[in-house]
């Protein structure tokens, strides 16, 4: 192996850390801006036109397209609420898999909430986020997020990780 073909090796290998590093700090920040209610950089996390699919309370699915609608989604009443009484969206280290400009990380994720002086896990899904690389790093392309209710669909997100 020549110098120049090590050098391009290790250059190809410090790329994918940093690219899984910033996927895994850009789906890390999702949290602490959705709890502190900064709307316009939690919706920046997205490309235009990009969606958060998630399944609502009632059962339904929605999906929202960035960045108004996400936007929107975060500054609604109900969720600020929330985040007065107490709360943490947090996220369990995904797999992260990088294929060029796109990635796809599989993960789970935790809305704990504050009750008096306790906290309890108020809701958990699995997660399949599909992001890509723009001019301003990665970016969002789409969350796939499912409740873990014991559904063939929240088992078919899970298996996502299978085919990474």
């Amino acid at each position: 192996m020549t110098t120049e073909d090590r050098i391009a090796a290790l250059e190809a290998r410090l790329q994918a850390a940093e690219d899984h590093l910033e996927i895994l700090n850009l789906i890390s920040a999702y949290g602490p801006l959705a709890d502190s209610c900064s709307v316009d950089e939690a919706a920046g996390q997205w490309t235009i036109g990009g969606g958060y699919n998630y399944a609502k309370p009632d059962g339904s699915n929605v999906r929202l397209e960035a960045p108004d609608a996400v936007r929107e989604v975060w500054a609604q009443q109900g969720h600020v609420d929330l985040t007065r009484i107490g709360s943490a969206h947090t996220a369990a280290t995904p797999k992260i898999v990088v294929k060029g400009d796109s990635a796809d990380a599989v993960g789970y994720s935790f809305v704990i909430k504050r009750e008096g002086d306790r906290w309890f896990v108020w809701r958990a899904a699995i997660n399949h986020w599909t992001l890509v690389r723009t001019g301003a790093g990665w970016r969002v392309q789409e969350k796939f997020n499912r409740t873990l209710d014991g559904s063939d669909e929240s088992h078919e997100v899970m298996k996502r990780i299978l085919t990474l």
